[in-house]
């Protein structure tokens, strides 16, 4: 993340950059500068998760209670002193930096084939160098957080640009994170979270001002060195050899300093005495030996530039345009600001922004303050995102729109029936639809984003023409309530990152095509056009990680019909429609994405919070032929026995050993609640979030030790822990899902029972059985799973057919 060698660079040779501060010393010091405004932190919660998830166990599938209760402590630390928080997640991966998610998605697959060799060879979890972050940690994050009474925004763009942007208009104390870009941004204060002490609230600030004094640069120098160095954008092998002929011509190399180092202060040294030279005068073209890469390099140095700030390298012509072979780049965000941008020498004495944190007095946070200057930079785009069906978008709509929806300065409208978020909240009133779908565009729509496309293909394009429902839509997802929808209906792109699966096993199928035939039938709810069972409108893009694929393109998923009793209902009755009625509508919806409305009746009758993982448990036992009667044992006794459990008691459990297998199924499990959040999400959520939340039905290292017990033929009862109470429940429950798997033509038996056919883990490898959504069955043998569908093929439901 961020720049490439300036960490330690940082770390091993410019210490000074690095101060030793107190949060609580700086957050009074603050008050008493400005009275009235709470001192706020605006955290990347991204860069945090890895130091925000401290239990010892991470391989079973998550300690979720022991993580909430963590999370509680963070939270509780900061509010006791005084400081407000305000977290912000990654909510799209842009196009520009989408080869370095891909690089990195791979770097984590080969992470993972090392973690599945350790557990095998020692039957125990690998030590925290292997550290893997539980599956949906990031999603997770959000609504604990937002259960904890924290504001919580999901990003439009790069979250990074989000958080350096609202920590300079709001005046905050400082940004948490773990990203040497925050040393680029020119922004309020950067603080490291790897550093931070909770229980003193010491951290260590890295100043950027005391970074340029280091280097002999000026902080507007900051974004050409980290392109030059490179970045998330601009790949670090593209200005090798520039790099090289500065440290061959740089004559005061230092000894005490490795080559990354003095890489690096050769740079500097070549932009300050031979480039400032020219600054201004001359196009960095015609400096820099950018050749094809010019618009990329440009790109690159001005996603750095926040509302209201210039770039001195960007040469100056009338009315502050660059022309670049047609190609159009403005100088600043905003030309007519003449504003000077704060420092962090002294966080408290360097904010120019006359901004409170107030959150009854926020200001808003624009993404482009003038229709007429916005920053367009060019990148290159792929042809093929051009075909697939033509859907037109609302002309009329140009707002603009925050970086963050405030719910205070803004019209209300009613958004969501979600038992959580019964209030009123905004609609955006922006057509910021940040698209690469493949579908016609409206030349009167304009992008928003001040880093963005050139102008032949700055037209605005959505998958859907709803403006008043993508407004909707997007307002879910800024106030992170909703989970991939928006995406779906804006760019029809989505991801999903690695999952701990075990490529070498085969007898389980990636959790990628296990819940694809769910997703389908959302994109049909989303996006519509399914008719007689054929889908008209485009293929959404696919890049989830599975082994075996290379993620050169992405899988091409097209909507899968689904039958609602009584017919579909629009997206504007399931979220907009208050009457108490449409909330049996929304469930009839839900079951169907699953397909499952033939076992409404039973899960209705299901206690809370249950009914959600009943849903999933039969869900899954249909679609995989090798789960069996234990697995199903093992699921339900922890769900069950997870209710009397302490957090404490949770810390203290320690399975046997681990098992490969269950670590997997754990995965999957997980994995099955994200797939409930968006479906719940798009059918206007029937059910309280709180149902599939995993610290209220799943717990890691019980289930582990269930599944081992289960595998050994413990009883019902002990693996009940011998309590009476829960033995019905664990009946019940079993028999809700054994009866609707039953309806599918699908009978859940012990191991001992299996035929040759369920071979997988206990036979040989490549022997898999997948159940498919249409009742019939998929044979893996001479064709593994893992093996299935990477690149850019098309998926429709009938591919999944074996007739």
């Amino acid at each position: 993340m961020g720049v490439r060698g300036l960490q330690g660079f940082v770390g091993s040779s410019c210490p000074h950059v690095c101060t030793v501060v107190n949060l609580k010393d700086l957050a009074a010091h603050h008050r008493s500068r400005h009275p009235g405004c709470a001192p706020t932190v605006v955290v990347d919660a991204m860069c945090c998760l890895r130091y925000w998830y401290t239990p010892e166990s991470w391989v079973c599938g998550g300690q979720w209670r022991e993580y909430f209760s963590a999370l509680r402590d963070f939270v509780k630390t900061f509010t006791t002193v005084g400081i407000r928080l305000v977290f912000f997640f990654d909510g799209t991966v842009e196009q520009g930096k989408r080869d370095e998610w891909v690089r990195r998605r791979l770097k984590n697959s080969k992470e993972i084939s090392r973690i599945f060799h350790h557990i095998k060879s020692h039957r125990q979890q690998p030590g925290r160098n292997m550290f893997f972050i539980p599956s949906g940690l990031a999603l997770f994050t959000r609504f604990a957080l937002k259960a904890l009474g924290q504001e919580t925004f999901c990003s439009l763009r790069e979250a990074d640009y989000e958080v350096a942007s609202y920590g300079l208009q709001q005046n905050c104390l400082g940004i948490l994170g773990e990203d040497t870009d925050y040393l680029i941004y020119d922004t309020c204060p950067y603080f490291s979270i790897s550093e931070l002490c909770l229980e003193s609230l010491d951290t260590v600030m890295l100043c950027r001002e005391k970074l340029c004094e280091s280097l002999g640069l000026h902080l507007a120098d900051l974004p050409l060195l980290a392109c030059l160095l490179g970045n998330d954008i601009v790949p670090e092998g593209m200005f090798e050899s520039f790099r090289y002929k500065c440290l061959s011509s740089y004559t005061s190399i230092k000894e005490n300093f490795d080559k990354k180092g003095n890489v690096i202060l050769a740079v500097s040294d070549h932009i300050s005495k031979v480039l400032h030279l020219h600054q201004g005068e001359k196009k960095l073209e015609d400096i820099l030996p950018l050749g094809p890469n010019k618009a990329l390099f440009y790109k690159g140095v001005a996603s750095y530039l926040l509302p209201g700030q210039k770039s001195p390298w960007f040469f100056q012509k009338p009315k502050g345009i660059i022309t670049l072979d047609k190609q159009v780049i403005t100088v600043s965000s905003d030309p007519e600001s003449q504003q000077d941008v704060p420092t962090c020498t002294d966080p408290e004495s360097q904010q120019d922004v006359s901004m409170c944190t107030d959150p009854e007095s926020r200001q808003e946070v624009p993404m482009c303050t003038d229709p007429e200057c916005r920053q367009e930079v060019l990148m290159c785009t792929d042809p093929q995102s051009k075909q697939e069906v033509p859907m037109c978008t609302n002309p009329e709509s140009k707002q603009e729109e925050p970086l963050y929806a405030d719910p205070v300065s803004k019209q209300e409208v009613s958004m969501c029936t979600c038992p959580e978020i019964q209030q009123k909240l905004p609609i955006a009133t922006d057509s910021e639809f940040n698209l690469e779908a493949s579908t016609c565009t409206h030349p009167k729509m304009e992008q928003e984003d001040p880093v963005n496309m050139g102008p032949e293909i700055k037209q605005q394009v959505t998958m859907v023409s709803d403006t008043e429902i993508l407004k909707v839509a997007r307002t879910h997802h800024v106030q992170a309530e909703s989970y991939l929808v928006y995406s779906i209906m804006s760019s029809g792109e989505i991801e999903c990152s690695n999952t701990l699966e075990d490529e070498l096993d085969q007898a389980l199928p990636s959790q990628a095509f296990i819940y694809r035939p769910v997703r389908q039938r959302v994109y049909s709810l989303l996006l519509g056009g399914c008719k007689d069972g054929v889908s008209s409108c485009p293929a959404v893009k696919e890049w989830f990680v599975y082994p075996g694929n290379p993620l050169k393109h992405p899988d091409l998923v097209r909507p899968l019909q689904m039958t609602v009793p009584g017919g579909t209902p629009s997206l504007k009755m399931l979220w907009l429609n208050q009457e108490p009625e449409v909330q049996a509508r929304r469930l009839d919806t839900l079951l169907a994405c699953f397909n499952l409305s033939s076992s409404r009746e039973e899960l209705q009758a299901v206690e809370s919070p249950f009914a959600a993982l009943c849903c999933l448990l039969i869900y899954l036992f249909v679609q995989v032929d090798t789960l069996c009667l234990e697995d199903l044992h093992a699921f339900i006794a922890q769900a069950l026995c997870l209710q009397g459990k302490s957090t404490a008691q949770l810390i203290n459990l320690q399975p046997d050993y681990v098992n490969s297998r269950a670590v997997q199924l754990g995965s999957l499990l997980v994995r099955g609640l994200t797939t409930l959040v968006l479906v719940n999400s798009a059918c206007g959520c029937p059910w309280k979030t709180s149902e599939f939340m995993p610290w209220n039905v799943f717990d890691g290292k019980l289930f582990h030790q269930k599944y081992l017990q289960a595998e050994k033929g413990y009883s019902v009862e002990a693996l009940l822990e011998q309590n009476r109470s829960r033995l019905t429940k664990f009946h019940n429950l079993k028999a809700v899902v054994c009866k609707a798997c039953v309806k599918e033509n699908r009978r859940i038996v012990a191991r001992v029972h299996w035929g040759t056919h369920h071979a997988g883990r206990w036979g040989r490898q490549g022997s898999s059985s997948y159940r498919t959504d249409s009742g019939y069955s998929r044979s893996g043998q001479g064709q593994p799973w893992r093996d299935q569908g990477p690149g850019n093929r098309q998926y429709e439901h009938d591919q999944w057919r074996r007739y």
